[in-house]
């Protein structure tokens, strides 16, 4: 029997801690991982004095979870996110100059498979695309991260509600975050929220190069990495250095945005990345007042697009006030039990289905 993401959640969240609330509403729940019968996780703590009166808790998630059915065996560990304090102040620093590799695209440690989303504009979505999609991926039992690639408008923090300074305590390796069941990193977090990023070409390679090698990933089926509109340094460099299992490119039907869709596809098809399929974001619009459904950008563009040139037409996504609401207050709607977040099951569904997640 398949352990369900979600049913392990929903027993995590009964169980409650001496300082109120309980391990999920507290955000307590780190690196969730379910593989076969086992399930494995940790639990953080703000401080060592708390996570030294975690020891029933832990006991009690346990015992909780191995009586889910399907569940063979269950492995915590608690930790405390202050146990570091005394250490070293962390010296790591982002931007310098990416550094020379050697034999072509590499692979990332513990990743099984990398997808690029991107879009040949700004404006189509593209991150809440990505956001929703990892959610997605994740409440179906895979285990994801989400790189936050854009690094002039880093966006992926305030839509998947984290804004802790990620830890390194040895000033190399960089230490994510975790928020709705997906592993997160972002440049976004290493500045202020209203800090810009004012960096050249080299700069901007080499601090991708950081947020894809230096992380600690640990085992992923997938990694989900939000690019910047257009087809400039980051797309490149990403292409040149990183072996990706494919890329989705994000349009809205509108004539405009599909000029810059064809300008991203022809990229990946000179860098030889393979183009896993198109998605229609913004496709209808329902009225909440009356129901009549409306297609402000047109409909039906990037399908025929997709035809045109022989690619995979993965599906359309509405426009709705509820999913803007959703990213900004930092729990996409994937991640509730809205009837918006079908569409991205959806998707989420025929990317594993096609064996591409």
């Amino acid at each position: 029997m398949t352990i369900s993401l979600d049913d392990v959640l929903a027993v995590l969240g009964r169980i409650s801690t001496p300082s109120g609330g309980t391990l999920i509403s507290r955000d307590m729940i780190r690196a969730l991982a379910i593989e076969g019968d086992l399930v494995r996780f940790v639990i953080e703590a703000p401080t060592p004095e708390e996570a030294r009166g975690l020891g029933p808790a832990q006991v009690a998630a346990e015992m909780a979870i191995k009586a889910l059915p399907g569940v063979a065996s269950v492995q915590v560990v608690t930790t405390a996110h202050g146990g570091a304090a005394k250490a070293p102040p962390p010296t790591l620093k982002i931007g310098q100059h990416p550094t020379p590799i050697q034999g072509g695209p590499q692979r990332v440690s513990g990743v099984d498979r990398i997808i690029a989303v991107a879009s040949g504009k700004g404006g189509v979505g593209k991150s809440t695309v990505a956001s929703n999609l990892a959610v997605s991926l994740a409440r179906q039992g895979r285990r994801v991260g989400l790189l936050d690639a854009d690094i002039y408008g880093p966006s992926q923090p305030r839509m998947m509600g984290v804004n802790k300074r990620p830890a390194s305590p040895d000033g190399k390796i960089i230490e994510p975050l975790h928020a709705h069941g997906v592993t997160v990193m972002s440049i976004g977090l290493m500045l202020k929220e209203d800090e810009a990023v004012i960096w050249r070409g080299p700069m901007i390679m080499g601090a991708l190069q950081q947020l894809i090698s230096q992380v600690a990933w640990g085992s992923l089926d997938i990694l989900i990495i939000d690019l910047p509109p257009g087809t400039g340094d980051i797309q490149l460099t990403l292409c040149q250095r990183t072996h990706l299992t494919g890329a989705l490119v994000v349009s809205t039907p509108q004539d405009v945005a599909l000029l810059d869709a064809r300008k991203a596809l022809d990229m990946f098809v000179k860098l030889k990345t393979p183009i896993l399929g198109l998605i229609e974001n913004m496709s209808t619009y329902i009225c909440p007042n009356c129901g009549h459904e409306a297609h402000i950008f047109g409909h039906g563009g990037v399908a025929a697009e997709a035809t045109k040139m022989g690619l995979p037409f993965l599906g359309e996504l509405p426009l709705n006030i509820d999913v803007r609401l959703a990213g900004d207050g930092g729990t996409p709607i994937a991640a509730t039990d809205s009837p918006l977040a079908e569409p991205y099951m959806r998707l989420a569904a025929r990317l594993i289905a096609g064996g591409m997640a």
